[in-house]
């Protein structure tokens, strides 16, 4: 069976399925993008790719489930976000911290930010960027479901419904 690349995505399912396993390419080079989009969301920056490629993974071991219910973009969207779900659990097991593992000048910080007398200082650079340090330490300590939901309505601008 011959492809061309105008064929849609659900004509190259059926070669796939069909045991022309390199037509799985067009899926792939046609979506590469849209899935590293959504990953880049989700996963830090040096895991993009190696996240990128479980997902296409995920998504070829699992095409024959695929029902035409919705887009192939769709469906490849949520094995996206459920692979960087995964992910996520993976890295961040068990990763829990308490306050008291902040360090002296964070707790200050804190401290300082959650006062009165910092509102004005608050927004000077210097504290804009211990904020965006502790922002970050903080999300990188929520579970991955709180993180995912978080990232979905915030990043994705996805409606609380939606998520």
């Amino acid at each position: 069976m011959s492809l061309r690349r105008n064929d849609s995505d659900n004509a190259i399912i059926e070669h796939i399925l069909h045991g022309d396993i390199n037509a799985f390419e067009d899926l792939l080079n046609k979506y590469y993008s849209h899935v590293a989009n959504v990953v880049k969301n989700h996963v830090p920056y040096k895991d993009i790719e190696e996240v990128a490629q479980d997902v296409f993974m995920r998504a070829y071991q699992s095409l024959a489930t695929f029902q035409n219910k919705s887009t192939f973009k769709h469906w490849l969207s949520i094995i996206a976000v459920r692979t960087c779900y995964d992910f996520t659990r993976k890295q961040y097991r068990n990763r829990e911290m308490t306050m008291s593992s902040l360090s002296r000048q964070q707790r200050n910080w804190l401290e300082t930010a959650t006062s009165e007398r910092s509102h004005h200082s608050f927004y000077d650079s210097e504290t804009q960027k211990e904020a965006k340090e502790v922002l970050e330490w903080a999300l990188n300590r929520l579970s991955p479901e709180d993180k995912i939901v978080l990232e979905l309505i915030y990043f994705q601008d996805l409606s609380g419904k939606e998520v």
